[in-house]
């Protein structure tokens, strides 16, 4: 009876074990080179990607508070600008106002300086009732 020889490599079983080890390492080393990242997954170091994370949540924060500031500029350069309209409105109305006050003006003169004047008040209120930044009113 012949019952077979069974060659058993103990060298290349151990070898291929080997490989495969290495095969795993290189897999590792190649996911971190093409990622970026020293972390990839909470296997890889569980309390620096905790850390990361934690990091990650104050970098989005840090952002968001990034842009509110900038909205808070936009508004408020927004609002600048309004106020400097409003402001050579109401010079305009002054002067009008000393002009029509003087003895050089007949009637006639006063109320078409009356009528700027109204026009003015008109859009004074017309800039006060539809400036906004975001639907939201600055007057």
């Amino acid at each position: 009876m012949n019952f077979g020889i069974i060659n058993h490599n103990i060298s290349s079983t151990n070898a291929l074990r080997r490989l495969r080890g290495t095969n795993r390492s290189l897999d590792k080393n190649f996911e971190r080179l093409s990622s970026g990242l020293r972390i990839n997954r909470a296997a890889d170091d569980a309390a620096g990607l905790a850390v990361s994370e934690k990091m990650r949540a104050q970098i989005s924060g840090l952002d968001q508070a990034k842009k509110n500031t900038q909205d808070g500029i936009s508004m408020i350069q927004t609002g600048e600008g309004v106020m400097d309209t409003m402001h050579a409105i109401l010079q305009r109305m002054r002067l009008l106002s000393v002009q029509a006050a003087s003895d050089n003006y007949t009637n006639e003169d006063r109320l078409k300086l009356q009528l700027e004047v109204d026009q003015l008040i008109d859009e004074v209120d017309r800039v006060a009732e539809y400036t906004e930044f975001n639907t939201k009113k600055l007057l």
